[in-house]
């Protein structure tokens, strides 16, 4: 596996995220055409006259760079190391997948149970990620 393959997740999520952030403006304006909000609602952040159909676009994006940072990090690592672990890529694709699922029902329905199986399944999977990694690193490091 070539490493340039490892900026290909990398690539997807930030994708995924700059969707979302486009998702933020898109919302402020309709709610502001149909009379939902003014500008001053947005002053200092959200106000509480922010329909939640508007302020969930701005929590998911913040979500996104929140703990996908770790995702982003080890990625650039295993690229950085030549890494062809295919197990990691395959679970790093999984990754972006399920947090695109995650921003999808964020987004749409909203579904707080939902969210959260797939939001933990999601860190669990990162968290495989950086245990697989660590793992190899360690037995190529000091076992040889």
């Amino acid at each position: 596996m070539q490493k340039e393959y490892w900026l290909l997740p990398i690539g997807a999520l930030a994708l995924l995220t700059f969707f979302v952030l486009l998702q933020i403006p898109i919302r402020r304006l309709y709610a502001g055409i149909i009379g939902k909000v003014i500008a001053d609602d947005f002053k200092f952040g959200e106000s509480k006259n922010v329909p939640q159909w508007v302020s969930i676009a701005n929590r998911n994006y913040m979500n996104l760079l929140e703990i996908p940072l770790l995702f982003y990090l080890i990625c650039l690592i295993q690229y950085l190391t030549g890494s062809n672990d295919s197990l990691n890529f395959q679970l790093a694709w999984i990754y972006v997948g399920l947090r695109t699922i995650h921003s999808s029902i964020h987004l749409t329905y909203n579904n707080v149970i939902h969210r959260l199986i797939i939001f933990a399944t999601s860190n669990l999977i990162l968290f495989g990620i950086w245990v697989n990694y660590f793992r190899k690193f360690l037995e190529i490091t000091f076992w040889g």
